[in-house]
């Protein structure tokens, strides 16, 4: 029967994910001791709370951006811009999806902390006890980290979708006499949209719940949803309020792909009517 096919696999999904899911919401709804949103309301109050929430936010969108952005021009050069090692940086791109997080803020730190590379050139050269650089400990630092860290997730569906684009739709407008940039924007643009989308959600969503980035940074004054949630379950001890601010968590993230999942869907339906 069919539906005995689906319950091993539902078992597991239970046991593994959703029992402790729904472990998390209980914990925020009172535990044991009976139901109740109160611990809702003391943490929405909080206003270490609402800077986690609007940091995660601010940082999750503009990460998001300058991921699509950077994203884009660098899979358009890799696709359409012949040069040696094409295909290596290519092939990179897929290697550099494997990397873990703090990896790339600890050669970021190398770069541009304080006792990096950047500002020993600096004091080197001009003879100053210190260097400029000294933004990684802060907002800027781990949105530059994020960016970095975030956008081969963009091209990758990027490269993919390039990659089926037919080029006799290239050569035809540049013979029409369309310059590059306008190749770009009414050509390789709307075939890139998918991609784009799928792409730039997908690193929404990491981004709201990046945790290691912010730690390494060690911007002390920059604190995000997931940061919140490992200093009120750790630090402090009170598991109620981390449940809350997971739970909060939780529901920005399913929010956001329900979203994207509508928005593919409906563009699904406008292609194929059309």
């Amino acid at each position: 029967m069919p539906w005995a096919l689906a319950l091993p696999p539902v078992a597991v999904l239970g046991l593994f994910f959703l029992y402790p899911l729904g472990l998390v919401v209980r914990e925020s709804l009172g535990g044991d001791g009976g139901t109740t949103t109160a611990a809702y309301g003391q943490v929405f109050a909080q206003d270490a709370f609402r800077d986690a929430l609007g940091n995660t936010v601010l940082i999750a969108v503009g990460a998001t951006a300058g991921a699509l952005v950077l994203g884009f021009v660098l899979a358009l050069v890799i696709a359409f811009v012949p040069f040696p090692g094409g295909r290596a940086v290519g092939r990179f791109v897929d290697v550099f999806l494997s990397f873990p997080s703090f990896l790339i803020t600890l050669a970021l730190l190398f770069v541009y902390g304080r006792a990096g590379m950047a500002n020993g050139l600096w004091t080197d050269v001009t003879g100053d006890a210190s260097g400029p650089f000294d933004f990684l400990h802060t907002r800027w630092g781990v949105l530059l980290a994020e960016v970095t860290y975030f956008t081969p997730f963009v091209m990758r569906p990027l490269l993919a979708a390039f990659s089926q684009l037919e080029t006799a739709q290239l050569e035809v407008a540049a013979s029409l006499g369309a310059k590059a940039p306008r190749i770009v924007r009414r050509v390789i643009l709307p075939e890139a949209l998918p991609a784009l989308a799928a792409g730039g959600s997908l690193v929404l969503v990491m981004c709201l719940n990046e945790f290691g980035i912010v730690l390494f940074t060690g911007a002390k004054d920059v604190t995000t949803l997931p940061v919140l949630i490992y200093s009120r379950a750790i630090l402090d001890g009170d598991w109620t309020a981390a449940c809350v601010v997971a739970v909060v968590n939780i529901a920005l993230s399913g929010g956001l792909y329900a979203l994207y999942r509508t928005v593919l869907t409906r563009g699904g339906l406008r292609r194929a009517r059309a």
